[in-house]
């Protein structure tokens, strides 16, 4: 499985020319793999026009850099569907999910730093109570005068 993911990406990073040369191929060589290919190409929505599509794979790319933003309140606002209170729900529910995504990303960066400074004390720890000996020894040596 990690391969066929390995090579979706590999394909993604090739854009629509890499998948339709390669659905290409798989006629070539069986039909069945090239209309298996041509199938998976439609459903995943990499074939097709981009209204149908789902996020890209550029989607988040903006919070690489430090989790920030969301990519719902970057779109235009939302279409009324004609129900008020179902609106107002929606709302208030994208609302709570924005707060929640916010917290938990915060704890994640917490987890992070909490890691990061655990093995560092441990590292500075075990330095601390290693022998002069030892460290000598680590070192790389010259070569010794004749």
């Amino acid at each position: 499985m990690a391969l066929a993911a390995r090579i979706e990406t590999k394909l993604d990073e090739g854009g629509k020319l890499a998948w339709i040369a390669v659905m290409v191929l798989g006629f070539i060589v069986f039909w069945p793999i090239g209309l298996a290919i041509l199938t998976y190409m439609m459903w995943s929505g990499r074939m097709g026009c981009s209204a149908k599509r789902g996020p890209g794979r550029w989607h988040g790319a903006h919070k690489a850099a430090g989790y920030g933003g969301n990519w719902w309140r970057d779109r235009s606002p939302a279409a009324s569907s004609g129900n008020h209170a179902f609106d107002e729900y929606r709302e208030e529910t994208l609302r709570r999910l924005e707060d929640e995504q916010d917290e938990f990303f915060g704890f994640l960066e917490r987890l992070r730093r909490a890691k990061d400074k655990a093995e560092f004390d441990q590292f500075m720890a075990d330095r601390k109570n290693r022998s002069p000996g030892t460290a000598d020894s680590d070192t790389a040596e010259g070569p010794t005068p004749a």
